[in-house]
């Protein structure tokens, strides 16, 4: 299941400042602290979520990084952060990390229900899907990219709130201004109240009396955005990454939808891609393979000399270290590359040639003799896979 918006899970605006942050989080932990709840696993739930989500946003660099990314930028896409790990987070954790927004007031007696379930209906905007294209160089050392995306934006005539004017707008006179209708019906079992979103103004609390010329009340309008995108090193084909707020504008100043970023891959000439490791396919002449050689093969940033032993076996393998990409969750350990020998046999040979070959057939040293610690292909690609 998808994890839920940090900013939506304590009910905050993407540019809420700390003090907003820090009260919507101590708001939410005192309404479903397990104490006020005792066995509901919902509420005890919820008190997670909410602690996960303030340890983000209350930290300057991780509420940077998920606010670019989303819960992809956080690390192993969004499975973990810091000491909390969704559902395996526990009691002592929160509360040796967030204690000091509580104050020296006890969490036993005195809970009230604050301003009361539910509020006002938030509009939020829907996500937007792009490819981006990445060659390996790209990917080895990340990217910037700016590309334009065509989307709703907040309309410029009304500033996003669909009303020609400051006075344009109403409270609801269904809901007066709370969103929220309740109704009481009689049962069998006595009288029960239920408490749903407004019909007339969708939870809004207000309706427009003048609506804007230019979006006709919605807020928000068709137009370009040119967005820049900042993408890690360390990242495969067919990743998502996540920027918050960068999706279709919301109707009247509501959320904005995310930009969901999906990565291509494109392949490249001569090195194939195996996680942060690189293979090389190598074609070696007998002659070189025999004698012994250096031979220049491709890197990511260049070439690299290697040296051919004499009497170097078609299937070895030669390792350059440290010459793949890196890990994306942590960049300072990089793959290597692997160069897989393949001893080249010609398959047309000219009178000359054959009889020189012929001459070395009967020869001690052109017959095989494997060495016992020399491995068969079998072994080594039992070796290699495991």
């Amino acid at each position: 299941m998808a994890k839920k918006d940090f900013y939506e899970i304590l009910g905050v605006a993407r540019n809420a400042d700390e003090a907003e942050i820090k009260k919507a989080y101590r708001k939410m932990a005192l309404k479903y602290h397990p104490d006020k709840n005792p066995g509901d696993k919902a509420s005890e739930d919820k008190f997670k979520e909410a602690a996960e989500a303030y340890e983000i946003l209350s930290d300057k660099d991780k509420r940077s990084r998920y606010d670019q990314f989303g819960h992809a930028g956080m690390g192993n896409n969004g499975g973990g952060h810091g000491g909390f790990s969704g559902g395996g987070m526990n009691m002592e954790d929160i509360f040796s990390q967030f204690g000091d927004i509580f104050g020296s007031g006890s969490f036993g007696g005195g809970f009230g229900r604050g301003s009361g379930g539910g509020g006002r209906r938030v509009n939020r905007g829907t996500n937007l899907r792009v490819k981006v294209k990445l060659n390996l160089e790209e990917i080895a050392n990340g990217a910037q990219k700016k590309i334009k995306v065509n989307k709703y934006i907040s309309c410029t005539g009304c500033k996003g709130t669909g009303a020609e004017n400051a006075s344009g707008f109403s409270n609801c006179t269904t809901c007066h201004g709370s969103g929220q209708v309740t109704r009481v019906t009689d049962t069998i079992l006595g009288r029960m109240q239920t408490t749903t979103t407004c019909p007339h103004c969708g939870g809004e609390g207000k309706t427009i009396k003048n609506k804007c010329n230019t979006c006709f009340g919605d807020g928000i309008v068709k137009g370009d955005e040119v967005i820049e995108i900042n993408i890690p090193a360390g990242v495969s084909d067919e990743m998502q990454l996540s920027m918050n707020g960068k999706g279709n504008a919301a109707a009247r100043g509501g959320i904005a939808g995310d930009l969901i970023i999906a990565i291509e891959e494109e392949p490249h000439e001569q090195l194939k891609r195996d996680g942060i490791n690189l293979h090389y396919d190598l074609h070696v002449s007998f002659i070189d393979a025999a004698l012994g050689t250096s031979i220049e093969v491709p890197t990511i940033d260049g070439k690299a000399r290697i040296k051919i032993e004499p009497g170097t076996q078609g299937g070895k393998v030669l390792r350059l270290r440290d010459k793949g990409l890196p890990d994306i969750n942590n960049t300072r350990h990089k793959g290597d590359i692997l160069v897989d020998i393949n001893v080249w046999t010609p398959k047309n040979l000219s009178p000359e040639e054959r009889t020189l070959l012929e001459k070395l057939r009967n020869s001690e040293n052109f017959k095989p003799k494997p060495d016992k610690n020399d491995k068969s292909f079998f072994e080594k690609m039992k070796d290699y896979f495991h």
